[in-house]
């Protein structure tokens, strides 16, 4: 790495320190190459693995990726299937290499009717890296307003009272409470809305949209949006 580019990385470095990602395009990618949607999620997971390295070597800490939503139950079964099947290999394929490398992967959302199989595997890889030095956040069975339900839900059963209750301790009954704020938010594949997607988490996060689909988006990419970040102002509602 020349001098350049790692003073580059270290000026980053101070400046973001969470990434979340709504993979999005890997269906319309598969049907662009004449491939069943699947082979396009497959593509997409190959992806992940770069996008994890080049986000450590650029000094990001969390990186989250919206993986399958509360909504996505409603696709097809045999997609839907080979999804939950896609998610069980790749953490028997890739997860001994983030725990070598001490990458822990973390879990936000429901278990609650996911395959029990893979609810082991999630639970297990959850407590493999206990002092990691990058997390990835895998958002399955996920949506950011049954989130904000369960949290209620728990405090409800903390019996804490309005009174007692503000941002700050709100925070500690999220999927990511022990985690900072995205700083960047990247949706691939054109759209430009949130999809239900870390709703609380994202009040002042700094969005980035491109057209590329997810099984497309590479180094480049990455390094477009966070090029991008280093030239915006954030305020968080004050004045400059």
């Amino acid at each position: 790495m020349g001098k350049e580019r790692k003073g580059d990385y270290e000026r980053l470095n101070s400046l973001i320190t969470h990434i979340a990602i709504i993979m999005d395009g890997n269906g319309r990618w598969a049907s662009r190459q004449g491939l069943p949607r699947l082979e396009g999620h497959k593509k997409g997971t190959e992806v992940i693995e770069t996008i994890v390295e080049e986000c450590h070597q650029r000094g990001v800490s969390f990186l989250t990726l919206y993986s399958f939503s509360t909504e996505n139950w409603k696709r097809p079964l045999n997609e839907v299937e080979g999804l939950m099947q896609l998610f069980s290999q790749s953490l028997d394929k890739y997860g001994p290499k983030l725990k070598e490398r001490q990458f822990r992967i973390k879990f936000l959302g429901k278990k609650e009717g996911l395959p029990s199989a893979l609810v082991e595997k999630m639970i297990y890889w959850e407590k493999a890296v206990p002092e990691p030095i990058f997390t990835l956040n895998l958002a399955i069975n996920y949506g950011g307003r049954d989130e904000i339900v369960r949290a209620y839900q728990k405090i409800l059963e903390k019996k804490l009272t309005a009174s007692s209750l503000d941002e700050n301790n709100f925070r500690n009954f999220l999927d990511t409470k022990t985690e900072p704020d995205p700083d960047l938010l990247i949706r691939t594949g054109g759209e430009k809305r949130l999809s239900n997607f870390l709703l609380w988490q994202t009040a002042y996060s700094e969005l980035w949209f491109t057209d590329i689909l997810w099984p497309d988006f590479g180094k480049e990419e990455l390094d477009q949006a966070i090029e991008d970040f280093s030239r915006r102002k954030r305020k968080f509602g004050g004045i400059d």
